[in-house]
């Protein structure tokens, strides 16, 4: 009898547990990823939706675009694992890190690199000529901007003592408030289609030169910023001839509940279709897996640590 009812229900049992297998790789695979990002406008948020299309269209992973009000808001959102993954500068990731402890470095997206525009009608062209002129400081949903403006300033001999300053939340409230000439001039990332809008708008803007010899009155402040060299293109917006910009590293990032095999994925399918992230966002020209590792004192997720000792990728000094 015992073995009658083992022949008839054993094949049951394994259909059924076969089943249970087919469901449950079917619930992973159909598992929604959020993109905590900044608002539509910003560069964060076109290279974040760059990657969460390629993530989503060679890996079949489902990554969702979040957008915030700015990058103090979704750092803490991924670290409470409220989104999955997130993009954000390295000092807002800093700030933000004591109280984030979830949170886990992917690496360096690709450098961000930023400048005040004026208007190209003025005869403004360098940071010291804003002397005396409407600043926008404060950026309450982007804490480090303020700072980061301090920074520029400084560059120039200036603090903000010697500007006016005009109160705005986020980087896109600046840009507006300067296209309604509430503002001499505003702050934002290269590669952001906001900055192309306010050229348009105004009829065309110029990037104020940084001097070199700033850097380090900059760095007192700052110290993970850099200057790297542009060039007129389109990508370089109101740059009239080569000159040196404010430069510091985009960063991707996690929390320490996504697994190891998500993240390895993550950084492959980029690796793998770069040409594919450019044709969205330009600014990841100079992405690469290579790039990614950088010796910032945050910890690393296991899974990006695993990929770059698979790759031989070693850790870089940040500039």
């Amino acid at each position: 009898m015992i073995q009658t009812w083992r022949a008839v229900f054993r094949p049951i049992a394994i259909a059924a547990s076969f089943a249970m297998i087919a469901f449950g790789a079917g619930a992973v695979s159909a598992q929604t990823f959020g993109f905590a990002t900044m608002q539509p406008g910003t560069l964060n948020h076109t290279s974040g939706t760059a990657v969460a299309k390629v993530l989503k269209e060679k890996a079949g992973l489902n990554v969702v675009i979040q957008p915030t009000a700015g990058e103090s808001v979704l750092i803490p959102l991924v670290s409470r694992g409220e989104a999955e993954f997130g993009i954000a500068n390295i000092f807002e990731v800093e700030a933000a890190r004591a109280n984030s402890p979830n949170l886990r470095l992917i690496g360096s997206l690709h450098p961000l690199r930023g400048a005040f525009w004026v208007r190209k009608d003025t005869n403004m062209k360098t940071i010291a000529d804003l002397k005396g002129k409407k600043v926008g400081m404060g950026y309450s949903a982007m804490r480090t901007i303020d700072p980061m403006v301090k920074a520029i300033l400084a560059t120039g001999g200036l603090t903000e003592k010697a500007v006016t300053s005009i109160l705005i939340p986020n980087v896109i409230r600046g840009a507006d408030d300067f296209a309604s000439g509430a503002a001499d001039m505003f702050f934002f990332a290269f590669g952001a289609p906001k900055v192309r809008e306010v050229d348009a708008t105004v009829g065309g803007i110029r990037a104020l030169e940084i001097p070199e010899s700033g850097m380090a009155a900059a760095k007192k402040i700052l110290p993970d910023g850099y200057l790297s060299p542009a060039t007129p293109n389109p990508f370089f917006v109101g740059v009239e001839k080569p000159m040196n910009v404010y430069t510091w590293d985009n960063m991707i990032f996690t929390n320490a509940k996504v697994s190891d095999d998500t993240v390895y994925k993550f950084i492959e399918t980029l690796e793998n279709n770069k040409a594919e992230l450019v044709a969205i966002q330009p600014a990841l020209r100079e992405f690469s897996a290579a790039t990614l590792y950088k010796s910032y004192k945050i910890p690393y997720h296991p899974g990006a640590l695993k990929y770059f000792k698979d790759h031989n990728v070693q850790a870089k000094a940040v500039q």
